[in-house]
């Protein structure tokens, strides 16, 4: 007798996930953020702008490389990852990708949809033709650290700070996170 499997899978994101994408980021930010922001800004988290931003991103990318993925555990969505051509001003955007984003829903982690991700994040960087890919990393997120560096991604030595409110009054301090896309020690 064979033994069921769970339905999950990865793909690209269609225009009527934008609202489960929304409302996983706000979980998500609301506990990545919690150490950093005050709780009413948490709670006054637009849902429904991010909700309109992800349904343009989807439908109407900015480049043709520009992606939208989810983590899917039947239909429902318990990640999603955003990746686009590098706008650091020492990448080549040519040839160099970014993950802007990478969330999974905090209920949701240790069940496989962040290894699912990541792989099909790299499948597709790879796809686009990018042969280095980057990705800013909180500080203090040594578990997200951790499990990059398990899967083949490694510190270049850059870093930047981020003003969230542009006074100087929440900092978000960050470090860059690199793989070479032609080495098969990354991903799948």
């Amino acid at each position: 007798m064979a033994t069921p499997t769970a339905d999950v899978s990865v793909r690209l994101a269609w225009p009527a996930d934008a609202a489960a994408i929304a409302a996983v980021q706000v979980r998500a930010w609301r506990e990545r953020y919690a150490d950093v922001l005050p709780p009413d800004v948490l709670e006054a988290l637009p849902e429904e702008r991010f909700h309109e931003a992800w349904a343009s991103s989807i439908s109407r990318p900015r480049e043709a490389r520009q992606r939208v993925l989810v983590a899917l555990q039947r239909v429902t969505v318990r990640g999603f990852a955003a990746t686009a051509p590098s706008s650091d001003p020492d990448a080549n955007p040519a040839v160099d990708a970014e993950v802007a984003e990478f969330v999974v829903d905090p209920g949701q982690r240790r069940a496989g949809h962040g290894s699912r991700l990541l792989h099909a994040v790299v499948d597709t960087m790879r796809s686009d033709k990018f042969t280095r890919a980057s990705w800013w990393v909180g500080a203090s997120a040594d578990d997200l650290r951790g499990f990059l560096v398990d899967q083949g991604w490694d510190a270049d030595g850059a870093h930047r700070e981020l003003d969230l409110h542009g006074d100087g009054s929440v900092v978000v301090k960050q470090v860059r996170l690199h793989t070479d896309l032609t080495s098969a020690d990354v991903g799948p």
